[in-house]
């Protein structure tokens, strides 16, 4: 039978999601965990893959398994094995047909911002830093130049291996509460450091290094060396991949919750 797990985990110390030899990633935890509850090996496959530093608040992950549990069986018994700064947080039987990857029709990150004179703190590695003050407005005109369907060659990393640079920005929402800022991002798929970069380049319009319109020429230029360089990982979020109704699968967790 087929699972699919949705968890969270804080990237801090994790060399990304996907397995490495050196056991130190978020796939790596999650497979040694399920193989001592399964007791057998167990392989998994991940809705999105995350860089070393980034965090996810949900997600969602299939495997096949000849072993018959009831589903929260799976989130008590895997998150016994697993170390705190990961857990498990539903689980569900799903059709042979379903893949966290191939099934997801779009998928939703996050990115906080403090700003702040002082570097962050208590929230250290949780969020990104900004010592200068950050214009709202500004950024949000500039991120309109990305909705929509375009070659986004300009925020792709050199060692991105997609087959394509084009990809749907669905939306981008930037929000304050305070001292912090959240930038919401919904694509039907992401490059290579693809946040990180058009991060970079929003925090230069924010604290008025270049004008809102710098934007849509980074973007046409369709090359890396035109935009900003890379923003931090510190403050990125898997939200969750986005699926169709008829897998009545969760959209989000209480995780979501922590977040501004």
């Amino acid at each position: 039978m087929r699972i699919a797990l949705g968890l969270s985990y804080d990237g801090t110390r994790y060399q990304g999601w996907q397995s490495q030899p050196s056991g130190l990633t978020v796939q790596d935890r999650l497979e040694a965990a399920l193989a001592k509850f399964a007791t057998c090996p167990v392989r998994v496959h991940c809705a999105g893959r995350t860089d070393a530093g980034v965090h996810a608040l949900m997600q969602v992950v299939h495997f096949d398994t000849d072993i018959d549990r009831v589903p929260f069986s799976w989130v008590r018994g895997t998150n016994r094995f697993l170390p705190t700064d990961i857990a498990v947080q539903w689980a569900q039987h799903v059709p042979e047909v379903f893949g966290a990857r191939a099934s997801a029709l779009a998928r939703r990150y996050s990115y906080v911002v403090l700003e702040s004179p002082v570097r962050p703190s208590l929230d250290a590695h949780r969020v990104g830093w900004s010592f200068r003050a950050l214009d709202v407005d500004a950024m949000r005109v500039a991120a309109r130049h990305l909705l929509g369907e375009h070659d986004f060659t300009s925020f792709r990393a050199s060692a991105c291996q997609a087959p394509s640079p084009i990809k749907q920005m669905e939306t981008i929402e930037i929000s304050r509460r305070g001292a912090y800022l959240r930038f919401d991002f919904r694509a039907n798929a992401f490059l290579y450091h693809m946040i990180r970069n058009i991060m970079g380049c929003l925090i230069a319009v924010g604290q008025g290094l270049q004008p809102p319109g710098w934007m849509k020429a980074v973007l046409q230029a369709r090359d890396r060396n035109a935009a900003a360089p890379t923003f931090n990982p510190d403050g990125l979020y898997f939200c969750a991949p986005v699926y169709a109704p008829k897998w009545d699968l969760p959209d989000r967790t209480a995780a979501y919750d922590w977040l501004p």
